[in-house]
């Protein structure tokens, strides 16, 4: 009964989303308690501390679009519309054209990235991070960060990656590429 619920869950995620969920229905029918270590790694995904949502997916959507240029970007910009973040951020945002975002944005996608990148010119930005937005902000950015890596490399390492397709923010069809890994922009 509880995966039969469960699962329930799962399609009104694909059918709100319009998102294969394929592969958290095998964890479900193979192993219930793997997916109820799935639904708890989704407590940390979700942590806010309090940012408002443009930062927060800023993070996410930079993340993602690291490991995936797919349907888990597709799902991400479908979420951060549901948000309220504007479509022009979101576009900016997976273009990584800097200068169309408001600086507080912009600083956190260049932060994504160099943080990413492993790249030490992060401690430059950490202090902003930190001033905008305190230390809860700065923990939920890094769980954004570290959580949103995690859905693509669980799924292509079950089978369900997908190639690269066109990101749909609205009407505005975008085609993420390496290009917006750059870290120098």
């Amino acid at each position: 009964m509880i995966k039969y619920l469960l699962n329930k869950m799962l399609i009104s995620m694909q059918k709100k989303y319009d998102y294969d969920v394929t592969y958290m229905q095998d964890i479900l029918s193979t192993d219930l308690n793997a997916f109820f270590k799935y639904l708890k790694f989704q407590s940390m995904a979700g942590y806010r501390g309090g940012l408002p949502a443009a930062p927060l997916y800023a993070a996410r959507l930079r993340a993602i679009l690291w490991d995936d240029c797919g349907p888990c970007t597709q799902l991400l910009v479908n979420m951060a519309l549901e948000a309220g973040v504007p479509a022009n951020q979101i576009s900016a945002i997976v273009n990584k054209d800097l200068a169309a975002l408001p600086d507080e944005l912009a600083q956190i996608v260049e932060f994504t990235d160099l943080v990413l990148a492993h790249d030490p010119d992060a401690d430059d930005i950490r202090p902003h991070i930190r001033a905008m937005w305190g230390e809860q902000g700065l923990i939920a950015i890094a769980f954004g960060i570290s959580s949103c890596r995690v859905y693509p490399a669980l799924k292509y390492t079950l089978g369900y990656g997908k190639a690269c397709s066109r990101v749909v923010v609205n009407e505005q069809t975008l085609t993420p590429s390496d290009k917006n890994r750059s870290v120098t922009g």
